[in-house]
């Protein structure tokens, strides 16, 4: 008789529970689109402050920004994030939970050797390749 080596993996994956995808999606859906609403009224605010309107997007994703971040802080970001998935880990919020995140991990580990050195280490591939990705498509639209 013949045994298939990975057997073990094959039998885990048939007893794992299948994951409610359509719920999934949409609570993505809906929590990412709170947050662009909440952005925009954010947006919004700052252009009725003065701000013009073509200047007021910088401001507004270093807010949201923070507020991701203090949420981060007071550990109610991974309360949300378990229930709306990638609609709250995808936009701006989920590279600052995960820069936060890090940070407030290795504090402990002193400012320099701890927080300094380690608050990148989860979004740096996020930064590499975002700068790549920026590089690339501003080149193409250069020769274009």
């Amino acid at each position: 008789m013949l045994v298939n080596p990975n057997w073990i993996k094959d039998w885990n994956k048939l007893k794992q529970p299948k994951p409610p995808l359509l719920k999934n999606i949409i609570y993505a859906f809906l929590f990412g689109g709170g947050i662009c609403t909440i952005g925009q009224a954010i947006l919004n605010l700052f252009v009725t402050l003065g701000v013009p309107e073509k200047q007021a997007g910088n401001p507004t994703v270093a807010t949201v920004i923070f507020i991701a971040a203090v949420m981060t802080g007071l550990g109610v970001f991974d309360d949300i994030a378990r229930v709306a998935g990638a609609g709250i880990a995808v936009p701006v919020t989920g590279f600052a939970n995960s820069v936060t995140s890090m940070a407030v991990e290795f504090r402990r580990e002193g400012l320099v050797l701890g927080t300094g050195s380690k608050m990148f280490a989860l979004a740096g591939s996020v930064i590499v390749f975002g700068v790549v990705t920026a590089f690339f498509i501003g080149l193409i639209s250069a020769l274009i």
